[in-house]
């Protein structure tokens, strides 16, 4: 608020004040490299004075950070997603950053073009987490700014930080208590074709192997074909799968019950993620547990580092699992046919 005239400052009033046009204090406020050290000090300074926008924003430009980060997902409607920006926010705060947040809604176009929009507003770094964006994009910014990918793209370009959950460990987890609760004929449904879901996958098939269960692996494409195996008394149906996350443990136990097939007394289910959901269906779903908030804290935490000493890191957390009440002891394993 200007004290002598009663109203908020304009840009007119700050180019009036400096001695220039009004399109060169907007290009000075924004940072634009057109502008000359010294006019852009000028106009910042006469900004800061008259109480133009706010001191530390002006204070910021001039020491050409803005304490901010731009965070971009793939969908906000997704408990992972949320659970990590409110990691990422966490951490920002213990910072003194604020965070700008940028959703996709599952289409890559969208996504890129909102993280082009968000980069007019100058943020110092850039957290995403998304399997949409491809190492091509994620190298493209990672160029312009420090970046850091909560997750596992296909493959990650140098420049580029990252956080990770360690999918392969986690799947192992699953498939040695199905194992260890007697279970021989363990199948797996599972996920889409992006490099988390992949690594599950392979963990799975290899933990069967090196466990001597080989010849009973069975990666099975839907859960209505793996609920009617078990509805029909198939010899050689599962007892138990593991999911490569907990939408489709939850979808397959609602399929389960409508075929009148008792989870966990006919099929043991595991799931993957340990979502909000996975505690709130019944039977709750054992589940792998990646520390989402804790992932998103420690991207917010590297991008810090990187903006003060510009080293990029690869960090891999652990999973735990997570028991409930969709798996139980194998209460009959009748010979295979």
């Amino acid at each position: 608020m200007n004290t002598q005239t009663g109203r908020r400052p304009t840009i007119l009033d700050v180019a009036a004040a400096a001695g220039v046009s009004k399109s060169l204090v907007s290009l000075a406020v924004r940072g634009d490299p057109g502008v000359r050290a010294e006019t852009r000090a000028r106009i910042l300074d006469t900004a800061d004075r008259l109480g133009y926008r706010s001191n530390p924003w002006a204070r910021s430009l001039v020491r050409g950070r803005s304490q901010s980060v731009v965070v971009l997902v793939d969908d906000l409607r997704s408990g992972y997603h949320t659970d990590v920006v409110h990691g990422v926010e966490d951490a920002a705060e213990e910072n003194g950053m604020a965070v700008v947040i940028g959703d996709g809604r599952r289409d890559r176009g969208a996504l890129r073009g909102r993280l082009e929009r968000l980069m007019s507003l100058g943020p110092d770094g850039i957290v995403i987490v998304s399997g949409q964006a491809d190492s091509a994009m994620i190298g493209e910014f990672a160029a312009r700014l420090p970046l850091v990918v909560v997750g596992r793209p296909v493959d990650l370009p140098d420049g580029a930080g990252q956080v990770s959950n360690d999918d392969r460990m986690g799947m192992r987890l699953a498939v040695h208590h199905l194992v260890a609760l007697g279970h021989r004929r363990i199948a797996h449904l599972p996920g889409s074709p992006r490099p988390a879901a992949v690594a599950r996958r392979e963990s799975y098939e290899r933990t069967m192997a090196e466990l001597g269960l080989g010849a009973h692996v069975r990666v099975i494409p839907t859960a209505t074909e793996l609920v009617d195996a078990v509805a029909a008394g198939e010899a050689d149906a599962a007892t138990a799968v593991c999911c490569a996350n907990d939408r489709i443990a939850v979808d397959l136990i609602g399929r389960a019950v409508d075929a009148g097939v008792d989870v966990p007394g006919r099929l043991s289910v595991a799931g993957y993620d340990n979502l909000d959901l996975a505690a709130q269906v019944r039977p709750a779903i054992t589940t792998v547990d990646q520390p989402r908030r804790a992932m998103g804290a420690l991207a917010l935490r590297q991008l810090a580092d990187m903006l003060a000493d510009g080293e990029t890191r690869r960090e891999v957390v652990t999973p735990t699992l997570v028991l409930r009440d969709s798996t139980s002891p194998l209460v009959e394993d009748p010979p295979i046919a």
